[in-house]
């Protein structure tokens, strides 16, 4: 990823099945050491608030997120609109994964700021074969640099 710099990825998912399938995925493409999983929207915000002392986490905040919507306590759009307020990710890509095809939340979703929305499928086959998919794009995708967490400026990093 971005200027060789191993940034991580983090995963909210509250479906475990689904986060072992994405984790092996990701692992295949070689990005699966860069993985962070917290398992709900609330554990997410509290990551993010505090990267630097998260377990295994660097001083960066996460390159990319792969946020579910569907989940209990505080749903993807509750964190993304939260992410989208805080000028330390206001950058952060933020990609969507999530059972429903409504055109409803797809439009919802890209209104409060998702780079991308991904449609999980209830086929267990075909839901491989679209995460394999995404590691792949995930493999070969650049990202921007971006503020150490707790930066206010509001500026993405130059690199």
């Amino acid at each position: 990823m971005n200027n060789g710099r191993a940034r991580s990825i983090l995963l909210v998912e509250d479906d475990d099945g689904h986060a072992r399938l994405l984790e092996k995925h990701l692992d295949r493409c070689g990005l699966g050491d860069r993985l962070v999983r917290v398992a709900d929207g609330e554990e997410a915000i509290r990551y993010l608030g505090n990267t630097r002392t998260h377990a295994g986490s660097s001083s960066f905040g996460p390159g990319l997120i792969l946020l579910d919507i569907q989940m209990p306590r505080c749903n993807g759009f509750e964190v993304l609109t939260r992410i989208r307020e805080d000028p330390a990710y206001q950058y952060t890509p933020v990609i969507m994964l999530t059972s429903t095809d409504s055109q409803r939340e797809i439009d919802q979703a890209y209104r409060l700021g998702a780079s991308g929305y991904v449609v999980k499928p209830v086929d267990a086959f075909a839901f491989a074969e679209r995460v394999a998919k995404l590691g792949g794009f995930l493999d070969v995708l650049e990202l921007p640099d971006q503020l150490p967490v707790g930066t206010t400026d509001g500026q993405p990093a130059v690199g």
